[in-house]
């Protein structure tokens, strides 16, 4: 069977090709590249998340590495992804192997491998990793194996089993004022979504002095029967608690505890291509230096934001290993992804949804008033934003015949705006004459096209994501 690893990290149905079989080959390929690098002498952290087995997924993995040599730090219990990457850092680790499949449905597993430098691995690492993989079964010798992940003379490494919480929030006191905070007396409803999030955020949002209740605290590998994705289709209870006056402030992590999910205080929920400009208009106001960086799907209102700013704009394809590498080689203020992901100067360049939450609960307090009223001003200074992602299914022919019309030919209008430019980054991004925007990518795992349209204001956003409809249609005939 092969192993693919995908935008971050490999994930899969369990009992189908998530196995513990599986978990052996994958981990010793991570091996055998770690030895290729020189780097498995330095050792390597091992964490998981809430969901079913991790932690003995995780016990597999450490077994693999410590007989072929690599000493092993295994986190004492689940911990979020973010905070087994900080770990990587604290201890000087080779990286680390995190077990979770994030937002995806419960019946789904996943490896991450994060490289030393606390990011999501970039492409041609996983590639390498790959080429591990497809070199045999296990125990075996392939095409570019230099070094198989097999028993070493002697003694197996150890495994030591470690706390990285009080590390972890230790450096995020340096980035969050707490003191602001508490002088604000915030009351604040939290959903980890059953996830590993439940174990670390409410530790600093008491001792910032928040009014805090956390719902859906426990562990549970099935998430309650939902997604654990932090959206607004999935935290009905929080929307509707948050509405009823229980809270100033409705705060939510996924799985893993990587991405963000914000309830304002009318119970309305604010989207990541809102809370990112927000949080890079406090962030500049706290005088953080640096510039942004967004996935070409995330919202221009931050172009508009940098240039009143005064700070230059990166785009990378979707994806935050892109995000990665720019805040590995540039001074970056914020950098983040509409579909959830941030990441701050001075932190991991890993989405970290318990800093996020931390963050937007310092802005609610020094702002002293809802979000919604500071991203009112915000647009009315630099200009308006709305933008939405929809999904279209079509037949995979379909969806490959739509693409290559696209890249061949991209049309001269939209709904009888021009188009000014076009953005081929990662799919087909097309700018109009008014502003908007349209991007066109194909899932590269299901029959969808995933369309991503912003707007001057939600009548036209609507007319344009109808407008794209048609457009995409006509490809067809």
């Amino acid at each position: 069977m092969t192993i693919k690893f995908g935008t971050d990290g490999w994930r899969a149905v369990m009992c189908e090709e998530f196995t513990f079989a599986n978990v052996r080959r994958v981990t010793r390929a991570i091996v055998d590249y770690l030895r290729e690098a020189g780097l498995a002498g330095r050792g390597i952290i091992i964490g998981y998340d809430t969901r079913f087995l991790a932690e003995r997924f995780a016990a597999v993995a450490a077994d693999v590495c410590a007989v072929a040599g690599v000493p092993v730090y295994l986190t004492e219990g689940d911990a979020p992804t973010p905070v087994v990457a900080h770990a990587i850092l604290d201890r000087g680790t080779a990286g680390a192997l995190m077990f979770t499949a994030s937002h995806n449905p419960p019946e789904y597993q996943g490896l991450k491998f994060i490289p030393d430098y606390a990011g999501p691995a970039a492409p041609e690492i996983t590639r390498r990793i790959e080429d591990f993989l497809a070199g045999g079964d296990l125990g075996t010798l392939g095409p570019g194996r230099s070094a198989p992940a097999s028993p070493v003379p002697g003694q197996p490494a150890p495994v030591t089993a470690f706390d990285p919480k009080p590390a972890y929030l230790t450096h995020l006191r340096a980035l969050v004022d707490l003191a602001a905070v508490r002088a604000a007396g915030l009351r604040v409803l939290y959903d980890p979504m059953f996830g590993t999030g439940r174990r670390y955020l409410p530790d600093l949002l008491e001792e910032a002095g928040c009014r805090l209740t956390v719902i859906h605290g426990e562990r549970d590998p099935l998430f309650g029967g939902e997604t654990p994705e932090p959206i607004e289709r999935h935290l009905g209870e929080l929307i509707s608690r948050v509405r009823a006056g229980e809270a100033d402030l409705g705060l939510a992590t996924d799985g893993d505890a990587d991405r963000f999910g914000i309830i304002d205080r009318d119970g309305s929920y604010l989207s990541a291509n809102q809370i990112i400009p927000l949080l890079f208009w406090h962030l500049v106001r706290k005088g953080v230096p640096g510039g942004v960086v967004r996935t070409v799907a995330t919202t221009h209102l931050l172009d508009r934001l940098a240039a009143r700013f005064g700070r230059p704009v990166t785009e990378t394809p979707v994806g935050f290993k892109y995000i990665c590498q720019v805040m590995r080689e540039k001074p970056i203020c914020i950098g983040g992804e509409e579909s959830g992901g941030l990441s701050i100067g001075g932190h991991l360049p890993e989405k970290d949804g318990v800093l996020a939450c931390l963050l937007v609960a310092e802005l609610r307090a020094v702002a002293g008033r809802p979000l919604r009223a500071i991203l009112a001003e915000l647009m009315e200074e630099v200009g308006p934003a709305f933008s939405r992602r929809i999904d279209l299914r079509y037949a995979e022919t379909e969806k490959r015949a739509i693409m290559r019309r696209l890249q061949e030919g991209a049309p001269a209008e939209i709904g009888g705006v021009l188009v000014t430019s076009v953005n081929r980054t990662d799919g087909v991004k097309l700018i109009l004459a008014d502003g908007s925007w349209v991007l066109v990518r194909a899932s590269g795992t299901e029959p969808l096209l995933r369309v991503y349209v912003e707007a001057s204001s939600p009548e036209m956003l609507e007319r344009r994501i109808e407008d794209a409809r048609a457009v995409l249609t006509s490809y067809l005939r």
